[in-house]
Parts: structure tokens; sequence; C-alpha cells
């Protein structure tokens, strides 16, 4: 049976009071595996947890392990899993379906209402994160990373997974448009995607001139188009300002040719000034893809949509994405960047993780540095990137 062992984890119980504590680990159940958990990047939605203890409308009820992109070794497994044994390397899909109602049925479990999802507010209780250093996990939902791949890669399966979910949803076509709005890293993974899948000109823009460079110098665009820094206040303001901004866009030349309209956007602020940009925009019959989780509730142009036939398509999460990711960085296709180069800084140990979280909120660190990606290692060791 096993004993119960005590492991360290790092929980939120208000804005910014992040404490290390000790809690029980029971020995993982018969379809479960144990896993020393090494490498964890740090997701936005965890840092409005860490800085207000709620995410939007969810508010946190109850002390809060934070963290769910994540990757760590098998160091125990239960009576029934097969497919796994101490030793390996493995990502972790954290998001747990019912796998019984409709969504699930027809595969997409993302959007299964029963979803308990590691660090997230959502259900009670809630489902704690990964910034602890093991917890037991089905194995049904750990993906065995092949040895050309570090726990880093693993870790950054997640966000990638985002991505492709996006680039699925959109029904992305090789010789394609693209224009991506926010070079965050969800925004450039979109770039590389797109790129990945054969899109012949990927224009990505940002209000931060360095994020777009960091963009094109690394593989991850073709080009960089940096948004003017306004605050339109009316309406009539807001959408002026948007189709400025489109029409500079359209005339931003790739290779010696204008982008012009473009097939697909993936708008990854959650800015509604960007969702105006991205309905302008796009060409008669392309699709936005609606990523980022910003601003809740937006007055945009519908009818410049509509007349259009531009599809709105909301993109929450991924499903089924795990195996192809792992596939896609094990494969090293010369389309796709060097995903590792999107982890600027990184930390080790628990009682860094609310250093960590400052510096995920800043745009460049003390260096001088760009902030992309945190990386912090649960294990006090380093992980080897």
């Amino acid at each position: 049976m096993g004993s119960i062992t005590q492991v360290e984890a790092s929980v939120l119980h208000g804005a910014k009071d992040l404490r290390v504590e000790h809690r029980p680990l029971p020995p993982p159940s018969a379809t479960e595996v144990q896993i020393a958990v090494s490498a964890t990047g740090l997701c936005g939605s965890d840092l409005h947890y860490y800085r207000h203890f709620r995410n939007g409308n969810i508010l946190v009820q109850e002390p809060l392990t934070l963290g769910h992109e994540s990757a760590g070794i098998v160091i125990a497994t239960g009576a029934d899993v097969t497919n796994l044994q101490p030793g390996d390397p493995v990502a972790l899909e954290v998001g747990l379906p019912c796998s019984a109602c409709e969504f699930c049925r027809q595969g997409r479990y993302n959007i299964c209402k029963a979803m308990s999802f590691r660090s997230s507010a959502k259900s009670v209780p809630h489902a704690q994160g990964t910034l602890q250093t093991r917890l037991n996990h089905p194995a049904a939902w750990c993906h065995k990373l092949p040895a050309t791949l570090t726990l880093e890669h693993g870790a950054l399966i997640e966000p990638l997974s985002v991505a492709m979910h996006a680039r699925a949803r959109a029904n992305l076509q090789s010789g394609s448009t693209v224009l991506v709005l926010g070079a965050g890293a969800v925004g450039l993974l979109c770039a590389a995607v797109a790129k990945q899948a054969g899109a012949e000109k990927v224009l990505i823009a940002d209000i931060l001139a360095e994020r777009t460079t960091f963009a094109v110098e690394n593989g991850f665009a073709d080009k960089g188009f940096t948004v003017p820094m306004a605050r339109p206040q009316s309406i009539d303001d807001k959408l002026a300002f948007a189709q400025d901004v489109a029409e500079k866009i359209r005339a931003v030349e790739v290779r010696g040719e204008s982008v012009g309209e473009v097939d697909v956007t993936f708008e990854c602020t959650g800015v509604e000034s960007c969702m105006h940009t991205a309905i302008y925009s796009t060409k008669p019959g392309g699709k936005v893809m609606i990523i980022g989780m910003g601003t809740p509730i937006q007055t945009i142009p519908i009818s410049a949509a509509s007349l259009k036939e531009v599809d709105l398509v909301g993109v929450f999460r991924y499903a089924n994405t795990y195996p192809a990711a792992i596939e896609l960085l094990a494969g090293k296709d010369e389309r796709m960047p060097d995903v590792t180069k999107l982890v600027t800084q990184r930390f080790n140990g628990l009682s860094n993780i609310p250093a960590a979280f400052d510096m995920a909120g800043r745009v460049k660190d003390d260096d001088g540095n760009l902030v992309l990606k945190i990386m912090v290692n649960t294990s006090d060791e380093e992980v080897s990137s």
C-alpha cells in the first residue's frame, strides 16, 4: 500500500501571500503516477491569481497552489499503470474532464462543464496546481517525453498546445497570410505554429518593439509591427484608431509584398482595441481566433465582421494536442523555432516563487533583458534547458 509522505507546496492564501507549506501525499492510486515536479512555466492566469486572489470573476475560495505548465519525473506508479515507469520524464496535461458528457464524447473535453483544472479556482474544492515538489496525477494524462526533449520542453507543451488548438480551430491552410496580435509567449507560439503549417506571411504586432524584434530575430514571425501607444476614449475614436492600425498593418511588406488583408488573425491580448483591429485586418471570409482572456465585456464592430463574413472563433485551452505537440518538438522541423528561447528567466526552489511572480509581471528584468516566460524549478536543483 505504501505510506503517506510529506511534500512541500507553494500555497496562495491571499493577494501576494504565498507560503511554503507541508502537505500529506498518499501513494498513487491504481491508475495514477506520482511525479517529482521539476519544471513549471508561469502563466498569465497564475499571475492574476497571485496579484488579486482572483482571475476575472473567478474568486479563490480556499488556499490554492498555482502552476499548470509542468513536467517532471515519474517516481512511483499505481498497480494498474502499464504505460509509464519510475524514471520516465513526462509532460502533465492538468485538465481532468468527466470523460462522459457530450463534449467529452465528441473529443472536445476542453469545454467539459465538469472540468477540474489544476491551479484554477473555478471548481470547488480547487484542483491544486503543480508548484509543489511531488503530486499524484492520472497516468492517462501524463505524456512521456522522448530523450531528445528536456523537462523545460515538457513544460512548454502546455502553452504550445493552446497555439496548436487555435491553429486547428482556424483550419489554417498552407500559403495563408497570418496576423498575430500580442507577442507574449502564446502569441509567439501561435506565430511559430502558423509558420510551421506553411503560412506564407506571418506578421506579429505588439506595443513593445522589443517583443516583435525578438519574434523576427528568432524565427517566430516574418515581420513585426509596433502598435502605436494610444488610449482613445470614445467608441468612435477607438474604432477610428483600430481602422488606422489595420491600414498600417496592410501596408507592411514581407519579402517585398504588402501583407494586405489577412486570412487568419490570432488575437492573443484580450484587449478591446485589438479585437477591433483584428476584425478590420481580416479579409472577407477569414477568421479571427479569440485567444486572449482580457477585457471580459467588449464593444466590437460586429457589422464589420458580419458584412465580410469574418468568423469570430473562440479558443479555450486545448484538446488532443499533447502527443502532436511532443512529436512536433521532437521532430526538429526546420520551420519551427527553438521554443526554449521563450524561457527568459529561471528561478529555483519554492521559496523563490514570489520573486518569480514579481518578475513575471515585468517587461524587462534588472539587466534589461526581455521578460517572456518564467520557468520555476521546484526541486532546488538545476533543470536542463
